[in-house]
């Protein structure tokens, strides 16, 4: 099995206690040589300024590639690309490009007055804007919002020719559901890079919480397997074999990247990484 070019999702951390954990889980999974890590917006835009600080930070201490979020939430479209030309005066040009989660409480996605519609503007904008190299989702498991399967992929091509350079998916728990959607989309005309969107899952209740909430689709014998798993205390165990095999099949039907959601919790990821042939390469430098 050849070995994958992987890459890594943070959040930025909203108290001391949760900088230190993102620090330490940088500091576990940099060794492992990813070619970009990512750091996410909250839902809403409510840590614009964390993310900012967090991507210049690790931009500039850790040596790694890093990736912005950006969404179009609750922000004037001046306002969102102010953010994005912060980030690229701290050197960081890539965009991870997003329309967003609405606010806590909202009932869906509203734009701003002002604001981009969608991520379909927003990626033309950053596009026009400047040199910056664009990501975006991408959902193998339908859309809450969405029509049909074949509507994501449809709007995952708009992305794409917009200007993104590359889609990373939403996860998913089963090799089957990733392989459906790279031959929809390849039926389409995508031929841009999907990579598939790698959950360790550290606590399965959380877990299936945003599963539900993202319309990711549980199959039963995983439920009845964290069911049983956490009665004999042995979560980790299957988590870990559970992750493994789903990225040895995707590594086997042809996937050479995978993008790992690590929710600033390195042990499963780094166990995960290790089973596959992923092992340190590199030292982190010293964060000052």
């Amino acid at each position: 099995m050849q070995r994958p070019d992987i890459s890594f999702e943070f959040f930025p951390p909203r108290n001391i206690e949760a900088t230190f954990r993102l620090w330490d889980t940088v500091q576990s999974l940099a060794p492992l040589d990813p070619r970009f890590v990512s750091v996410t917006y909250g839902a809403g835009g409510t840590t614009r300024e964390l993310t900012r600080d967090v991507v210049a930070t690790l931009h500039k201490h850790s040596g790694l590639k890093v990736a912005a979020h950006l969404t179009c939430v609750d922000a004037t479209k001046s306002e969102t690309l102010a953010i994005a030309e912060q980030f690229n005066a701290a050197g960081v040009s890539d965009i991870v490009a997003l329309r967003g989660d609405p606010p806590k409480g909202a009932t869906g996605f509203t734009p701003h007055e002002d604001g981009f519609s969608s991520s379909v503007e927003l990626i033309e904008a950053l596009r026009e804007a400047g040199d910056f190299n664009i990501r975006v989702g991408a959902y193998p498991d339908i859309h809450p919002e969405a029509a049909s399967g074949q509507a994501d992929v449809d709007w995952l091509k708009r992305k794409l020719d917009a200007g993104a350079s590359e889609a990373l998916t939403q996860f998913f728990f089963e090799a089957e559901t990733f392989f459906r959607f790279r031959d929809a989309c390849e039926k389409a005309g995508i031929d841009k890079p999907i990579v598939p969107g790698i959950l360790p899952i550290e606590n399965w209740k959380g877990a299936r919480r945003f599963a539900e909430s993202c319309g990711t689709k549980i199959p039963a014998w995983v439920i009845e397997a964290f069911e049983k798993a956490e009665r004999d205390g042995r979560q980790d165990l299957l988590a870990t074999s559970i992750c493994t095999e789903l990225c040895s099949e995707l590594l086997d039907g042809g996937v050479d990247k995978l993008h790992f959601y690590t929710l600033n919790r390195p042990e499963l990821t780094r166990d995960v990484c290790f089973a596959l042939g992923v092992t340190p390469e590199t030292k982190l430098e010293h964060v000052a």
